[in-house]
């Protein structure tokens, strides 16, 4: 396990050099290599700044995605990404249509980009850090578009199944380059709090105990064979764009099936930032495990510094449930999880960290 309690998102807001040229090439203006090569000077830089900031595990900022998980999605054998009718809808904002269908038997390929996008940072990070890999997990392709599909029809465990599988050549392709921390970014377990949702999977005759149970399936399979010394992180949210939010609900509807259920998960990044989130009761579930639980306590939706001494309140709080050698803090999600970014000025993700890295101190002494 790592000893860290400064605990980051991988995500960061674009710098404006980075847009400008995402542009130029919609534009035909830029070719893309001229991009990439923007992209590798952007992320030494990201990198460096990660760094400065105390955080150990550093990461290339998705600097390169438009979308933290479509880019990711798409990219597997039997997936595609299209242009939809409609974005995703969040509170007062839509996304872009963008999104991704299923159109034959899942499986990893082993030229998948993003193998490249982590030697690169792999390489770049050295041997005097850590480089982390983030992906999104499994469970975003178990949404009602993705899961009910043409190749599978009706026989949802085969595609669970194969998800699982896919996603297992995954994460043993990523060690094999090296990486020891991977993160799973898991949005669909929200998805599941949401009373909204629930009623409209039950409206369509679904068992929602029995979906709960592929999810965890999904992750089983993929995490069956997971090495020893590869960290895996689990990080839940309930949305982020554009400032905004998409789910609400607190962790007991799911608690046994994420914290009692799931295998080989080393630490879970839970969002705390709002009431939307609920209690903390629900990390008594792990006690007596050997797993960490990051708390996304820090807002990355507003450039407002939160107050000090009110979150380390909150951490003691939840010290109630779990003993606080087995927490840690951080933002509650990236600061950009797509290229388009939170409404936050860019340095205030910075000031953000440095508050973090305060109350660390103060609380854990590091």
């Amino acid at each position: 396990m790592l000893a860290i309690k400064l605990i980051m998102w991988a995500v960061f807001l674009r710098p404006l050099r980075l847009k400008e040229a995402r542009q130029a090439v919609a534009d035909a203006k830029l070719s893309q290599a001229e991009l990439t090569q923007i992209e590798n000077e952007e992320i030494l830089k990201i990198i460096e700044l990660q760094k400065e900031n105390n955080i150990k595990a550093t990461t290339d900022g998705e600097l390169r995605r438009a979308w933290w998980h479509y880019d990711f999605m798409e990219n597997l054998i039997g997936a595609e990404g299209y242009e939809d009718s409609v974005g995703l809808k969040f509170h007062g904002v839509e996304t872009k249509p963008h999104n991704v269908r299923i159109v034959g038997k899942l499986d990893f390929p082993e030229n998948h980009p993003h193998l490249a996008h982590y030697k690169f940072l792999h390489d770049a990070v050295g041997t005097n850090g850590m480089a982390k890999m983030t992906i999104p997990s499994p469970n975003m392709m178990m949404r009602p578009k993705l899961r009910f599909n043409n190749t599978y029809g009706e026989d949802i465990q085969q595609y669970v199944v194969d998800l699982g599988l896919a996603y297992r050549k995954a994460v043993q392709a990523f060690y094999d380059l090296g990486c020891r921390y991977l993160q799973i970014d898991d949005v669909f377990w929200a998805y599941l709090i949401s009373e909204e949702d629930r009623a409209r999977e039950q409206a369509a005759g679904v068992d929602l105990d029995q979906l709960a149970d592929f999810c965890v399936q999904t992750l089983n399979i993929a995490l069956e064979n997971k090495p020893e010394d590869l960290v895996v992180g689990l990080h839940i949210c309930r949305g982020n764009f554009s400032s905004t939010w998409h789910y609400q609900g607190g962790y007991e509807s799911i608690e046994d099936y994420i914290f009692k259920h799931l295998k080989n998960i080393d630490r879970y990044f839970l969002e705390y930032d709002t009431e939307r989130a609920g209690g903390f009761e629900p990390l008594a579930k792990l006690q007596g495990s050997n797993a960490e639980v990051v708390l996304g306590l820090i807002t990355s939706k507003v450039e407002e510094l939160e107050n000090k001494q009110a979150i380390i309140a909150r951490i003691h709080e939840a010290s109630q449930y779990l003993p606080l050698e087995q927490l840690a803090l951080s933002p509650q999600c990236g600061f950009s999880s797509t290229e388009e970014g939170n409404r936050v000025p860019y340095d205030a993700q910075w000031r953000k960290l440095q508050l973090v890295n305060e109350i660390v101190a103060e609380v854990w002494g590091e």
